[in-house]
This record gives C-alpha cells, sequence and structure tokens, in this order.
C-alpha cells in the first residue's frame, strides 16, 4: 500500500499519470486512483468520528465529491493536496457525530473513564474471541475516543501528523495555512492529548490510574465494546507505523516519544471496497452528465 504523504516524487508523479489518464476518460485509471487513496482517506474520517459504519458513510460521500470535482482539477497545485484538501474540508464542516457530542472535553471523557468500575477480565469461555483481542479492541476505542476531546482541526491536524506521518509543508498546504500556523496548531494538540496521557494512562505510565484490562469488562457490559462484534481490533492491514516516514517532529522527551508511538501503532483499517461503488455511480446517466472532464469551470 503506497503512502500518499510520502515526500518523494513518486507518489505524485503517479498521481499525475493517472489523473491525466482519467480525464481522457480511462476508467481503470480513474479506479485505480479511488483504490490508491480510499484508505487514506477512511482512516482518516474513522478518526475523526470513531464510528467505522459513520466513517464508512463519510467516506463514500467524500469519494463522490471528488469525483464530481475531477473536471475542475488544473494541475495549480498537486492532485494529492487538492484530493485531501477536499477530504479535510468535508470533514471539518460535516455534521457532528454521536461520538463527538458524547466526547467534548478532556474532562468530561476522564470523568466516563474514571466511573468505569475497575473489573476483572470475563472468563475466556465466556467470549468468543482470545480476550487479548478484546483489550486491544479496548485500547484502540479508547485511543480513538480521546481524539474526540480536540476541536476539529487540532484533531485533524493531529491525526495527519502524529498518527499518519505528515509533515508540516504538506500539511499546511491542504489545510490551507501557514507552516508556522500548522505547527502552533499540532503543538498545541499533542500538548493537550499527552499531557492526558501521561497523567492518566497506565500505556505511558504504569502507576498512572486507567489500564486497559481493567476497563475491559465495565465497556463489554455497557455495551460499548461488543467481543461478538469487534470494530477496530479486526479487518486491518497493518498497524499504521511500518507505513510511516522515518522523518517526522523531533520530540524532546522519551514520554513524548512513548505517547507518540501509541498512536502511530494503531492499525490501519481495511474499508469497503468503493470501486464496485464508484463504478455504479459512473453508470449513471446523471453522473455522466456531471463528470464532464471538458468542463472549462473553477480550478486548483
Amino acid at each position: 500500500m503506497i503512502n500518499p504523504f510520502t515526500t518523494s516524487q513518486q507518489s505524485e508523479k503517479s498521481d499525475e499519470i493517472l489523473i491525466s489518464q482519467a480525464i481522457e476518460g480511462d476508467r481503470k485509471s480513474l479506479e485505480e486512483l479511488i483504490l490508491k487513496h480510499q484508505v487514506w482517506i477512511y482512516n482518516i474520517v474513522l478518526r475523526m468520528v470513531l464510528n467505522p459504519h459513520d466513517a464508512e458513510d463519510i467516506t463514500q460521500e467524500v469519494l463522490i465529491k471528488l469525483l464530481t470535482k475531477l473536471s475542475t482539477f488544473k494541475g495549480k497545485s498537486s492532485f494529492r493536496t487538492w484530493t485531501y484538501r477536499i477530504a479535510t474540508n468535508h470533514v471539518i464542516n460535516m455534521k457532528k457525530s454521536r461520538a463527538e457530542e458524547k466526547f467534548f472535553s478532556f474532562d468530561k471523557y476522564w470523568k466516563g473513564i474514571n466511573n468505569a468500575p475497575d473489573e476483572d477480565l470475563p472468563d475466556q469461555k465466556s467470549v468468543p474471541v482470545d480476550l487479548k483481542l478484546i483489550v486491544e479492541e479496548t485500547r484502540i476505542h479508547c485511543l480513538m475516543a480521546l481524539l474526540l476531546c480536540l476541536d476539529r482541526e487540532k484533531r485533524l491536524i493531529f491525526i495527519l501528523s502524529e498518527m499518519l506521518g505528515l509533515n508540516s509543508t504538506i500539511g499546511s498546504k491542504i489545510l490551507e495555512i501557514s507552516k508556522d500556523n500548522y505547527r502552533q496548531k499540532l503543538s498545541r494538540a499533542r500538548k493537550k492529548v499527552y499531557a492526558f496521557l501521561k497523567e492518566k494512562c497506565g500505556l505511558i505510565n504504569k502507576s498512572n490510574p486507567c489500564h486497559c484490562e481493567k476497563k475491559t469488562k465495565a465497556l463489554i457490559d455497557s455495551g460499548i465494546i461488543d467481543p461478538n462484534n469487534l470494530r477496530f481490533n479486526k479487518n486491518y492491514f497493518i498497524k499504521g507505523y511500518p507505513l510511516l516516514e522515518k522523518k517526522y517532529y523531533r520530540l524532546h522527551n522519551a514520554l513524548d516519544k512513548k505517547c507518540q508511538q501509541v498512536f502511530r501503532e494503531l492499525p490501519f483499517q481495511k474499508p469497503s471496497d468503493y470501486v464496485n461503488t464508484v463504478r455504479e455511480i459512473l453508470q449513471s446517466i446523471e453522473f455522466k452528465s456531471i463528470l464532464d472532464f471538458t468542463g472549462q469551470t473553477n480550478s486548483n
């Protein structure tokens, strides 16, 4: 799987070739573009909204928006910048998700965790999968839910940079802000998230009050974690870190690096295959009129 955020030119050049062929009417090139970017768009959206079903619906909305705007792409920016600008604008401006309504501050989030009793794990015979998988589900859910305590822009910047390895040069172009502003917002987001982890999370310090295995049964009992239907700890390609570039912001202490690592190791989820959806959309009469690649309106 190609990382579209790599600083090498290979990714951008392949995009340029594909977009050129797609605009000339090559459906296979268009499908290849979707295949290349759908995983990354989906994983950005999933980290923004927490719910996989919501993330799939939103990803489809983003891809349809990309298709309807494809004829307006004139190459004034890279296709990568243009694509992820559309995607990030969509998630920043979309209606608040149910999870965002629930977790909107670090204090409220911690209150919810702290109110969940510490309990021993359920008996292995009472659940259909290995208990380690369920505890890992708890870990992933808690880390991703924590992000919802950030406002959308800071959350998005944190996801792009800390979790997906985007640098400030590319990130600032996508969000259309200065590099200094981008770095400042990232720094503020990182401080808030990492301060919480350092004080509360047992993954960072074993003496901290919250430990995934102690909260797992309470989350099962409340219906947040379903052993019969794991939402995060299944159906994923790979842990995120191997997909990322080795170059990233230098952190100045070991605890910050440890905090960054727990987010970068979250798995990349495998979304639905949107290519089949795209094929169906492209066959519709109304969409054929929208996808006029010779259109001259707008530019980027």
